[in-house]
């Protein structure tokens, strides 16, 4: 298989991963497997750069927001964490933050970390104003979350107010957790009610803090370690283990455990010293966090995607059991991918009930040779859902190997599988009621249209009842109020919610409305740079048709940072189906407004587009095009007619001479840094 058929393959894996974990609160695979499969990206990544502009699936963050909650915007982001496994993963982490700051050998063995246990519970993030505490918020998305204030004031553990010496504004971001031993008496008194047991620590805390009633959390043993920090109005401190002391002296616990590495050599021991001690621990934990000491090397190196490059997790190895394999299933998603799901006889791992895994495609089956009925290993690393590794082939009267269908299981059309690819597809399209339903549950999930009350369930049952058969039936569905308010478990006032949150959704961001269409390597992060780049919805719309091969549309989709060939591939064929054309346009004629993509912030290069050409030798380039982005500006790797500035290091070579003859302002390195603000 090669290399761009693979990466293809394992975006669209992870693509789904994220949608189900996200979007559909169902995942289908363990962290295990989810880190595995992002690892192997990553490596592909790593050994063919080209490869990276089709890459989304590293780009995602954050978990479902509960329509239950008041939805509050972080001032800073709060994104995930890219995992490595080994010191050979950890040099590599270390040499690429070294590589985008251009630091020599002597100045990479200076750096300093501070280790923190990961503990394996609720990130959460408490906003203090005038030094008092005003509202606290889970993670959510990593842009949005979900206020839990009045659940949190119920916990001793987080300050009301700081000291005068505190920030006039300051977000402090922590984990929310339950010790062994009070996770152990929570379910003891779930059972004794006839309550079903959580099936882990995380799951407890989570489902603690998420409650209607604060009692009910206060009753909850709930414990908070405090650990970094978000949007402040002024600096705290200069480097990161002064700002865990300075929280300590505010009122907070920091995990006594967080350690200041002074040298890289340090950091290995520390790893085994804490695996061995792992077990010992009052709480759960699944790794070590590794930070740059150095907050000014934070600010310097940013964000890629979901993650920062100034930090790392280093996850401990998962935990393995054997049980029988029930089942085989097949279930047609969204693009029509036929995926097979194991069904397990349920086993506790480490705490976790697990009853199902994925097992991706027919090529995994074959080649682990899994039967139903087999003993199977699996193994988990905090999730509920495991990771087959293999079949114990310790039975003689095993069943026949599994038959993978060559036809669709729900509406019988053809299952192709295009060659080079490992994913077999349903060739129904929108005349297959799976693919139709799960477009139509993707496009009202919480990252795209996120309508209050019309989730899974509903969208399956008015699908069914033939209320919803095309986007646009969405926000048509007030000509059939009162056939609606008639059905079971509706009424009059729960129809007129749903009414009302399909009104309001009818003014939503671009991006958002581009995600929910599906389209197939379309993620969240890459709807972004598709609204930010076109702006309206027209010139989207009127590009897509017109980026034929050859064409300046073709040449100018391919320039924006991340979308690469695979991606414009995708978005061309889509647009060149007649049937999906007309169920867009149907759709926008029910929108309102569809609102561009909003600069950033700090944004005061918003609306450039720059290119950098030739050898920078104040900042190495990743850096350089980061800030850029930063400061709103949009990074292309090619000249064209819409480019508005290149900046020249040294030996600029073709482009600059192509932005000469197009007659594009262009300015130095140095000029460049003035423009920035350095």
């Amino acid at each position: 298989m090669s290399a761009i058929t693979r990466h293809a393959e394992l975006e669209l894996l992870l693509a789904r991963w994220d949608d189900a974990y996200y979007n559909q609160d169902d995942p289908e695979v363990s962290d295990a497997e989810y880190d595995e499969k992002r690892r192997e990206l990553q490596k592909l990544e790593e050994e063919y750069p080209e490869l990276k502009k089709t890459g989304q699936a590293s780009q995602r963050v954050g978990a479902e927001l509960d329509a239950t909650f008041t939805k509050h915007k972080h001032r800073t982001p709060m994104l995930s964490l890219d995992n490595v496994f080994n010191t050979e993963e950890f040099d590599g982490f270390i040499s690429k933050a070294s590589r985008f700051l251009g630091l020599n050998e002597t100045e990479t063995q200076a750096l300093q970390f501070v280790a923190e246990p990961k503990i394996d519970g609720l990130s959460i993030n408490l906003t203090y104003e005038n030094r008092k505490f005003v509202r606290g918020t889970t993670r959510g998305n990593g842009l949005v979350g979900e206020d839990v204030t009045a659940n949190l004031r119920t916990l001793h553990d987080i300050p009301t107010k700081l000291p005068d010496d505190a920030p006039d504004y300051i977000e402090i971001r922590g984990e929310i957790f339950l010790s062994k031993e009070n996770f152990l008496k929570l379910n003891e008194k779930q059972e004794a009610q006839g309550i079903k047991p959580f099936a882990n620590p995380r799951n407890a805390a989570s489902g603690s803090l998420r409650q209607l009633d604060p009692k009910i959390t206060e009753s909850r043993p709930l414990s908070l370690f405090a650990y970094s920090q978000g949007f402040s109005s002024h600096p705290v401190s200069t480097t990161h283990w002064d700002y865990l002391e300075q929280l300590k002296k505010w009122g907070f616990n920091v995990n006594p455990l967080s350690t200041l590495i002074k040298h890289p050599d340090e950091i290995a021991p520390y790893v085994e010293r804490l695996a061995q001690e792992r077990s010992a621990l009052a709480y759960d934990i699944d790794g070590i966090v590794f930070k740059l000491n150095d907050i000014s090397l934070h600010d310097r190196l940013g964000f890629a995607g979901r993650a920062p490059r100034w930090a790392i997790a280093w996850k401990f190895p998962a935990e393995q059991a054997m049980t029988r394999l029930l089942k085989i299933e097949i279930q047609v998603g969204r693009t029509g991918a036929l995926t097979p799901v194991a069904h397990l006889e349920p086993i506790n791992v480490g705490g976790v009930i697990v009853s199902r895994a994925t097992l991706h495609n027919e090529d995994e089956i074959n080649r682990k040779d899994v039967r139903e009925g087999d003993l199977v290993k699996i193994q988990r690393a905090g999730d509920v859902i495991p990771q087959i590794l293999e079949a114990v082939k310790t039975e003689t009267d095993r069943k026949p190997p599994f038959h993978f269908p060559d036809h669709c299981p729900v509406c019988g059309s053809l299952a192709e599988r295009v060659h080079g690819e490992a994913v077999r597809r349903c060739t129904g399209g929108l005349t297959c009621e799976a693919q139709v339903v799960e477009r139509l549950i993707h496009m009202v999930s919480r990252l795209a249209f996120d309508i209050d009350g019309l989730g899974e369930r509903s969208i399956r049952e008015f699908h069914a009842a033939g209320l919803i058969l095309k986007p646009g039936d969405i926000f048509r569905l007030k000509q059939h109020q009162e056939a609606l308010e008639k059905r079971e478990g509706w009424g009059q006032l729960s129809v007129q919610n749903l009414l009302n949150a399909i009104e309001e959704r009818r003014i939503l961001p671009l991006s958002r409305f581009i995600y929910g269409l599906g389209i197939r390597r379309i993620g969240e992060r890459n709807a972004q740079l598709l609204a930010r780049h076109y702006q309206t919805f027209e010139n989207w719309r009127s590009a897509m048709i017109a980026a034929q091969p050859e064409s300046e549309e073709r040449s100018s989709l391919g320039s924006i940072m991340g979308v690469g060939e695979a991606i414009a591939d995708e978005l061309v064929a889509f647009f060149s189906e007649e049937h999906n054309l007309e169920a867009i346009d149907d759709l926008r004629r029910e929108m309102h407004h569809l609102e561009p993509e909003e600069a950033p912030a700090e944004g005061h290069l918003s609306g450039q587009i720059i290119v950098f050409t030739g050898t920078l030798t104040t900042m190495a380039r990743p850096e350089a095009k980061a800030l850029a982005e930063r400061l709103g500006a949009q990074v292309t790797d090619s000249v064209s007619k819409k480019t508005s500035l290149v900046v020249l290091g040294e030996k600029a070579g073709s482009k600059a001479k192509k932005a000469a003859d197009l007659g594009i302002k262009t300015i130095s390195e140095a000029e460049w840094r003035t423009l920035a603000g350095i």
